[in-house]
């Protein structure tokens, strides 16, 4: 059944890690063969991620997204078909290398600096990584080449920042919040979260430009759309997609979904491990 006029109004952004994908961080054949269901009926449909481009496309690839994408927890959108830019907001390096040597100096950390080059490529640099989690996140990503070491890590002038991300235990990247938000208060985004794919040191901290959200994102996404949030349902885990649940018209949690999701959702669904998210948007198709 083709959607009416009415339900064509409808848009949906999801989130992948913990919504869309299943623990395994795949998709089930029934995901893919409903999104592009979805998508050939003209109904808009995408994802708004912490994930990269590479990275999201390497697990959710063969759906043949079509509208703009929702990246790094907010900092960017880019087309789905090419990669190309279509927005976001980023650090300068200048505020980049401050707080790189702000975190070398009191807590002898040192971030993943994920961000785009001159030539608007996806780049992860850092330096050699010496660190358990660091090395666990570069082994799940195996000849991934946006990875780029150097010996001190400084960022280049023409780097658009998107995240500064540091992996640890929550017991040293704790502290370092604090610390960040005293000396930085509001001129930087600090998003601290446990990460599923990591065994250990698996916290992350993640530093980015005060408006670089999936809030902002989801605004952002909406007015390339030519669409209004409210027009917007979004799903979502875990607490980075608070800001979609905050500027969405419909909030709907996975039945895993942190407690705090979970008390701002208008409905909440099975789980990501059962197709739940994909279930519930065929079933406002009929």
């Amino acid at each position: 059944m083709a959607p009416t006029s009415a339900q064509a109004t409808q848009a949906f952004l999801t989130d992948l890690d913990g919504t869309l994908l299943r623990s395994d961080a795949t998709v089930s054949p029934f995901t893919v063969e409903t999104l592009t269901w979805l998508l050939e009926q003209g109904v808009p449909v995408s994802y708004a991620t912490a994930r990269s481009y590479r990275s999201s496309m390497q697990v959710v690839g063969e759906i043949p997204w079509q509208h703009p994408l929702v990246l790094y927890n907010g900092a960017v959108l880019m087309d789905p078909v090419d990669g190309s830019l279509l927005g976001g907001n980023w650090l300068t390096s200048e505020a980049a290398n401050e707080l790189i040597e702000f975190g070398k100096s009191r807590h002898r950390l040192v971030p993943l600096l994920f961000g785009l080059d001159g030539g608007g490529n996806e780049t992860v640099l850092h330096e050699p990584l010496l660190r358990t989690g660091d090395r666990q996140f570069y082994a799940n990503r195996p000849n991934d080449p946006r990875f780029r070491e150097t010996a001190g890590l400084v960022c280049p002038f023409d780097q658009r920042v998107l995240i500064l991300t540091y992996i640890g235990r929550l017991e040293e990247l704790e502290p370092f919040h604090a610390d960040l938000t005293n000396r930085f208060g509001s001129t930087i985004h600090l998003h601290l979260m446990r990460d599923a794919y990591v065994r250990e040191h698996n916290y992350f901290l993640e530093v980015s430009h005060p408006l670089a959200n999936k809030k902002q994102g989801l605004l952002q996404w909406a007015r390339i759309m030519g669409i209004e949030p409210s027009q917007v349902t979004v799903f979502g885990d875990n607490l980075n997609d608070v800001g979609l649940f905050e500027a969405a018209g419909t909030r709907v949690a996975v039945r895993e979904a942190h407690e705090r999701l979970q008390a701002m959702a208008d409905r909440i669904i099975g789980s990501h491990n059962e197709d739940a998210v994909a279930k519930y948007m065929r079933q406002q198709f009929g």
